[in-house]
């Protein structure tokens, strides 16, 4: 998918959790985003946010932060 669509995509699911409550927003995000997405998806993601994550909301930067933690524990 375009970088733009993937960006767009991703800072609306940050702004939903934005607005539920608790602290754990960020592992909320990436637990929606490893549901729901696909795994190019999520490779689009990683290397977008390595090259700078130009446009992201910094939960989305967080969750795929968290995403990555995940991947390597595993």
């Amino acid at each position: 998918m375009s970088p733009e669509k993937m960006v767009h995509m991703a800072n609306q699911i940050a702004t939903f959790f934005k607005t539920q409550p608790g602290t754990d927003q960020a592992a909320r995000v990436a637990a929606h985003l490893t549901d729901y997405w696909e795994p190019r998806m999520l490779d689009q993601l990683h290397a977008y946010v390595a090259d700078g994550g130009q446009g992201l909301d910094g939960l989305v930067i967080a969750a795929e932060a968290e995403i990555a933690k995940r991947s390597e524990r595993a």
